[in-house]
């Protein structure tokens, strides 16, 4: 792949950059707001994902329908997504109607937040709320991260509360968008097959009246709780636990010795939660996962199973958190590092994937790194560093939540 990588920076503090292939058979855009649910005032629980729904009801020029039509019509493959960090709305098209894409979504970046479509919307979401409700899994990650993260941004709900979204008005919407949803904040990224001076012109055309962002999100390691709580619903007849342990944050080599650790210890499949719980049928479900965030990070552990095995569950969990530093092998580091090397590069072989690996890096970062040096940075993880960091983020420190039947 012919790779060239762009950059720029607007009048009004809006970064582009971009990784363009003359050979690719498509093209994909996004758009970056540094807005997520840690940027939220706890009383406005929730607004960044409100946020992202109220960019598809229309803009002054703009109906709804035309945005979801426009898409259509370009054939796109687009959408957007809220996390504790980042909103982000993308599309991936033929090139021959790149440009229109990119009009359309720069368009729809400044949406006319009427009242009726917010009314409207506010239902949309709490169903969105209700739904994940009856999901165990959720309310209990949910539950422990707020627990973890104590009165830090990091805490907070994405699709927000009840309570949080049902007392959200409009104002306070339009007013955390001008503060949040400005040039400074947001970054654009391209992939593919894509002219990129034609493209900085014309998104320079179409987003040089951005406006500047008020205050600069906090960074800091926030203070973090270690407590054990325990859930009581009555809809649920199955046991499930769940613990958040400190990381190595989204700028920080470590993390990707991070990612492979919890691969190694609760992958989906051959993970040594996997041989010790779900083999052995002591759980149905047994997983870990990674999480890089600005100026900090966090692990999670998950099981499900009989809620009379519960401890027993946690107990075994808890031996394979303590002997992972040992228990790792040359052979486990090389099979785990090769299969990362290989989704880093199925996930870049098309440029929509290019492109979300370029928006959140620099969103996260603040730094362009090739791939070909991430790659280098996989390869360089040794047994030497996976232990050091299992010494350094002990993932048995952790903040405990179980879920029983009522």
């Amino acid at each position: 792949m012919s790779i060239q990588y762009h950059q720029t920076t607007l009048d009004n503090g809006m970064t582009i950059i971009a990784e363009t292939d003359d050979d690719a058979h498509s093209s994909a855009a996004g758009f970056f707001v540094k807005a997520g649910a840690r940027d939220e005032a706890t009383k406005i629980m929730g607004v960044s994902h409100f946020l992202e729904h109220m960019m598809f009801k229309g803009t002054d020029d703009l109906s709804a329908e035309q945005i979801n039509q426009g898409f259509d019509d370009l054939g796109a493959s687009n959408n957007a997504y809220t996390s504790r960090e980042l909103t982000c709305f993308y599309a991936s098209v033929l090139p021959e109607h790149f440009s229109s894409a990119q009009t359309l979504l720069a368009k729809m970046m400044r949406p006319a937040l009427r009242q009726d479509d917010f009314d409207t919307e506010k239902g949309v979401i709490l169903e969105e709320i209700a739904m994940y409700a009856d999901n165990p899994f959720w309310v209990l990650y949910e539950e422990a991260i707020a627990r973890h993260y104590q009165t830090h941004g990091l805490g907070h709900r994405v699709l927000g509360t009840k309570e949080s979204i049902t007392a959200l008005s409009r104002d306070q919407m339009a007013d955390y968008f001008n503060q949040r949803y400005a040039a400074d904040k947001t970054v654009v990224a391209l992939a593919g097959k894509v002219d990129f001076d034609q493209a900085v012109t014309q998104i320079n055309e179409l987003c040089a009246d951005w406006q500047q962002s008020v205050g600069e999100r906090e960074t800091q390691m926030p203070k973090v709780g270690a407590d054990t709580f325990t859930l009581k619903d009555e809809r649920v007849n199955r046991g499930y636990l769940i613990g958040v342990a400190q990381a190595p944050a989204a700028n920080d080599d470590q993390r990707y010795a991070a990612a492979l650790l919890a691969q190694m210890l609760g992958g989906m499949d051959n993970s040594k939660l996997h041989w010790a719980l779900i083999e052995t049928g002591i759980a149905e479900e047994a997983q870990a996962g990674y999480d890089g965030l600005d100026g900090t990070g966090d692990y999670f552990v998950y099981a499900s199973g009989d809620p009379d095995k519960l401890d027993s569950i946690w107990d075994v969990t808890l031996k394979q958190i303590r002997a992972l530093k040992d228990s790792i092998t040359q052979e486990e580091l090389e099979c785990l590092r090769s299969k990362m090397a290989t989704a880093a590069m199925v996930a870049a072989e098309r440029p929509g994937g290019r492109m979300q690996r370029l928006g959140r890096l620099w969103t996260m970062t603040g730094e362009y790194q090739p791939l070909e040096d991430e790659l280098e940075k996989i390869e360089s993880i040794t047994l030497d560093s996976l232990r050091s960091l299992c010494d350094q983020y002990p993932i048995d420190k952790c903040t405990l939540g179980k879920m029983i039947p009522a």
